[in-house]
């Protein structure tokens, strides 16, 4: 495979896995007559189960196991396990309740939020473009809150859970599916007893009908498949390709609620958004210029 082929097979896998994302919330809508924690619990469980079968079948499952060896990384681990859990909830709860516009300005300000991380935890410096993208989102994100009528904190909650989330896989380097079958399972207790729990009151969905049933076992797939991509773009695009692509999701976050869910757009947000789009063709205008002094391109 040519350099060329490498990298246009990258971009299929970085498009395939933040368009598919970018199209979670009518998922979420279709499994709307479970609880968000009963898909939360299912996405979870089939998410572990799809993880082992893929660690299986390239002979890495002992590469999961020895992380259960190494205490400071297991710790590490059940903390993103968390946050993870929160991202998860906060997003799935936004769909149910016709809020996707606010979760697509999560993950509109993670960029944001993961630039700030840098500065506070290792000590980068920001250049101009950076401050100037911090600043408008800043401002956005008040704006959004004098409309909202409170802290816009599903937004807040979004950004800041997986930035961190990123920010400490980041430290700890290790494989995806690896890392993520460990945080899957060690919320595993609590999602199989929840179910259980369901299942004795007689209010689980799962099982109840099988299209149903299957669609949330397909939380899973939905879960793993992208992220499988997104690992194959990341190997072969360059970090501007890949950090421009990432906007792709909340952008197809923001059309399916203004579209499709027809969630009030007036005035107000309107000015909120565009600050936070203003501060992103920054933060785009930042990637670009340090892309072109470092002398990769695409």
């Amino acid at each position: 495979m040519s350099k060329v082929e490498h990298k246009a097979t990258g971009l299929f896998f970085g498009l395939a896995a933040y368009i598919t994302w970018g199209l979670l919330p009518i998922y979420w809508h279709y499994l709307g007559k479970a609880s968000p924690f009963e898909i939360l619990a299912n996405r979870g469980i089939w998410s572990l189960v799809l993880c082992i079968i893929f660690l299986a079948t390239r002979k890495k499952l002992r590469h999961m196991f020895m992380l259960f060896r190494q205490p400071r990384i297991l710790s590490l681990l059940a903390l993103t396990s968390g946050l993870l859990t929160i991202n998860w909830t906060v997003y799935i709860w936004a769909v149910s309740v016709n809020r996707v516009l606010e979760a697509s300005i999560g993950y509109f300000i993670t960029p944001l939020v993961s630039v700030t991380f840098g500065v506070f935890v290792f000590r980068e410096r920001m250049r101009p473009l950076q401050w100037t993208a911090v600043l408008l989102a800043v401002f956005g994100v008040a704006v959004l809150t004098f409309e909202f009528g409170s802290i816009p904190w599903i937004a807040l909650a979004i950004s800041v859970s997986w930035g961190s989330y990123s920010l400490i896989k980041k430290v700890l380097n290790l494989g995806a599916l690896e890392t993520l079958s460990v945080e899957t399972l060690i919320a595993l207790v609590p999602s199989l007893s929840f179910m259980i729990y369901l299942e004795t009151q007689g209010r689980a969905q799962f099982g109840q009908e099988l299209r149903f049933t299957l669609l949330l076992m397909g939380a899973g797939v939905v879960t793993i498949v992208p992220l499988l991509w997104f690992n194959g773009a990341t190997t072969r695009l360059p970090l501007t390709v890949s950090g421009l692509l990432q906007y792709i999701t909340p952008t197809i976050m923001f059309l399916v609620a203004t579209l499709i869910n027809h969630e009030a757009m007036p005035l107000g947000r309107v000015i909120g958004f565009g600050f936070i789009w203003a501060a992103l063709v920054f933060l785009g205008g930042d990637l670009l210029k340090s892309n072109r002094t470092s002398g990769s391109a695409f």
